[in-house]
This record gives structure tokens, C-alpha cells and sequence, in this order.
């Protein structure tokens, strides 16, 4: 086995002393241009790297940053963690990821692993800001955290998206468009504070447009049969023409569902989703969605992080009227004409109809 090079071999090399390596590696003091190509020269030469865990146990720093989120499936959480890890890079940090399968439980077991592990600072998503034992423990230790995606409660930063508001940009999408009677559906509706404040806002909208209360579908597990669910929803709502799906890969899900049933979308039923997903715009018909920036969130989120860490300025946040935008697509279009006075709404064929297909979806839970 290889014997580990050590300071005092790079000392040797150098022909100088280990205060003076440790002063030009760490670059925590002053030393001539000719010592430090020496000692640089030399850690090259002997294949020399400080131990993290020996800068951790001097310093009382791991320089790491601990990131919580549901999942990295759903390309939003992806490109928030490429945000995040960027902007912690830079600054001389390394990010620990651990997804938590939209498990409360799971979610404050890696809460607690994360700061076992003592990491400087944590990014997180939560089920519900409220509700959650594992930021509770956050808080109480004062850890240095920012919460990504969840709108931000007492001794918390956020970097978020005003779902409220974005919503009630839907309900007006929708009317402007025709319709009058619409519904909302979201995967673990009760255990979602993102997906409360969206139907909310969406529900607030509706109101202010005249528009009857969206109708409400729960879907509660990612296994259920999507399909046989959006029936029973339009059974149970004749008059429904339009819905606001919590995220856009359930709304791309309830497309593939609709047309099973024999429905066209927008023909038969307009779809709007939220995130704005790149896929969306690869399908036919692209999704009507509310466009986010997950990348610009994680990297703030980040930044604010490094800056309670080091006690700095934090990165200022855009306005949250900027922090959506609704993106039109082929999936949302007005009523037929036949239905447009919201005396008829989606119809589905026949159970015999020959277009119909028996399809189990695996759903990407709403943020």
C-alpha cells in the first residue's frame, strides 16, 4: 500500500518548514513568489492534497452544503440542484443531495443525517412549511438554511414562486379563453402546502372571474389508475371543460389519460399545467403551463446560504410578480361551440370505445 504523502514530506521537498507550506497552500499569509513555486512545485511533484477532514476539525467548518428535495425526477428539482451546486462550487463548497420521495418521515430522517454529518448550511424543500418536524429542528438548532420552492414561514428565507399569484393567472387564461367551469387536480393535495396555495389562488380567480369553484380531485398515490380517476372526476362534473393540473407532468399525464378515454385535447378538454417543463413544448399539443426559473431559485437559494454562513450580503430576489409567467400552448383552447354556454362539458365516449386504453401512470408528485 501506497504510504500517504504528508505535509512534512512536502516540507522536506521544499526545503522549508510546515508553517511555511501550510501558509502558501491555505494562502493564509504572506510568502515570496520563490517559496510558493517551490512548495507548490513540490505538493505537485509528491501527488499532496489536504484532507477535508483535517481543515473540518481545525477550521470547525465542513464547507458543505446539505440540499433536500422531494425528488430529482421531475426536471424542476434537477435544474435547481444544478443551480445550487454551481453557485455553491464557486464558492468553495460541495453539496451533499438527499431526496426524500415526498416522505415527511424520510424527509426529517435526512434533516437530522445532514446536520449529524455537520454540514455548514442546508437548502431544502419540504412537504408543508407548517407541518414539518425535520425545519422545526432546523430552527430550533439555527442552522443556516433557505427553503427552495415553499414560501418562507418565521426565521426562514425562501427563494420561491408566488404560487398564489400564478394561479389566479390561470383562472384568467381560462376565462379568457371561454371557459367557465373548471377543476384542479394534485397528487397528495392535503400534504402539499405548494399545491394549497396554487388551488387557492386558482379558486380566487375563478371568483373574481365569475367562473364557477374549480372542482377538486386528490389523486393520493402515485399508483393509482389516472385514468380511471379522470373518468369518474368528469362523470361526477358534466359541465367541466378545462383543468389546472399542480405540475406539468401530471398534466402531461392527464393528456395520455383524456385521450384514452377518447376525449381530445383541447377539442374535448384544455389542460394547464405549472413549472414549464422543456418537454412541454416537445409534445402535441404543447402544454399551456406556468413558466418558472428552478435554476435562478437554486442558485439563490445557495446564496443565501454562503452569505448567513459568512455573515455577507445576501443575493437580492426578483419581484415576485417576475417570478412566473404564463406560457400559451395547443393544450388549452376555448370550448366547443356546442358546449361553450357550460351546459355540456367533456363527454367521454363509450367504456367500448376502441380508442380507449387500459393505462396505469406513474406520477411525479406537485411540488
Amino acid at each position: 500500500m501506497r504510504q500517504q504523502v504528508t505535509i512534512k514530506d512536502v516540507a522536506q521537498r521544499a526545503g522549508c518548514g510546515v508553517a511555511s507550506v501550510s501558509r502558501v497552500l491555505n494562502n493564509t499569509g504572506p510568502s515570496s513568489p520563490e517559496l510558493r513555486e517551490r512548495v507548490h512545485r513540490a505538493a505537485d511533484e509528491l501527488g499532496f492534497e489536504f484532507s477535508e477532514v483535517g481543515r473540518s476539525l481545525q477550521s470547525s467548518t465542513t464547507r458543505t452544503i446539505g440540499c433536500i428535495v422531494p425528488s430529482i425526477a421531475n426536471p424542476v428539482f434537477a435544474d435547481a440542484v444544478q443551480g445550487l451546486q454551481e453557485t455553491a462550487q464557486a464558492a468553495g463548497y460541495q453539496t451533499l443531495l438527499v431526496c426524500t420521495n415526498y416522505d415527511p418521515e424520510s424527509e426529517t430522517k435526512a434533516i437530522k443525517t445532514l446536520m449529524a454529518k455537520q454540514v455548514d448550511g442546508l437548502v431544502l424543500t419540504v412537504s408543508d412549511v407548517n407541518s414539518s418536524e425535520g425545519l422545526k429542528t432546523v430552527q430550533q438548532r439555527s442552522v443556516p438554511h433557505c427553503l427552495m420552492f415553499n414560501a418562507a414561514p418565521d426565521n426562514s428565507e425562501s427563494w420561491s414562486v408566488d404560487d398564489r399569484s400564478a394561479a389566479i393567472s390561470v383562472a384568467q387564461a381560462f376565462y379568457e379563453a371561454g371557459h367557465r367551469h373548471v377543476g384542479f387536480m394534485a397528487l397528495n393535495f392535503k400534504s402539499s402546502d405548494r399545491a394549497r396555495a396554487r388551488h387557492q389562488g386558482f379558486a380566487e380567480g375563478c371568483s373574481e372571474n365569475g367562473m364557477t369553484a374549480p372542482a377538486l380531485l386528490e389523486i393520493k398515490e402515485d399508483n393509482e389508475d389516472l385514468t380511471e380517476l379522470l373518468r369518474g372526476f368528469l362523470n361526477d362534473n358534466p359541465s367541466l371543460t378545462g383543468i389546472f393540473a399542480s405540475n406539468d407532468f401530471l398534466a402531461l399525464a392527464i393528456i395520455r389519460s383524456a385521450r384514452s378515454l377518447g376525449l381530445n385535447v383541447p377539442g374535448d378538454l384544455s389542460i394547464i399545467g405549472f413549472d414549464g417543463i422543456e418537454v412541454g413544448t416537445m409534445v402535441d399539443p404543447s402544454l399551456a403551463t406556468i413558466v418558472t426559473n428552478p435554476k435562478l431559485m437554486g442558485s439563490g437559494a445557495a446564496g443565501t446560504v454562503l452569505a448567513l454562513i459568512n455573515k455577507t450580503e445576501a443575493p437580492v430576489q426578483p419581484d415576485p410578480d417576475s417570478s412566473f409567467s404564463f406560457r400559451a400552448g395547443g393544450s388549452l383552447a376555448p370550448p366547443a361551440a356546442e358546449r361553450s354556454d357550460g351546459e355540456m362539458g367533456a363527454t367521454i365516449p363509450p367504456s367500448d370505445n376502441p380508442t380507449k386504453e387500459n393505462v396505469n401512470f406513474q406520477l411525479e408528485r406537485s411540488k
